[in-house]
């Protein structure tokens, strides 16, 4: 994106939870929609949002992380379920 933005937003009340409402301008940039999913990173000082562009790109990734953890953990994670 290459610019640095300030703002501050209050959190409103959606249901039970809160949320943050992201102006229509920033989805622009952001090129986000209705659809787009959003990583959330917790970070020591604050959180960070990045929408996904290529959601099933991530999902295979993830899968191949689990097979691969799994082969070389999975003797561990079966002692540990016990």
């Amino acid at each position: 994106m290459g610019c640095a933005t300030t703002m501050r937003k209050k959190l409103v009340k959606h249901g039970n939870s809160r949320a943050l409402i992201i102006d229509k301008a920033i989805l622009e940039l952001l090129h986000a929609d209705d659809d787009t999913t959003f990583e959330i990173e917790m970070h020591a000082q604050g959180v960070l949002l990045t929408p996904v562009t290529n959601a099933t790109e991530r999902a295979s990734r993830f899968e191949t992380a689990v097979r691969e953890s799994l082969e070389k953990y999975g003797d561990v994670y079966r002692r540990l379920a016990e």
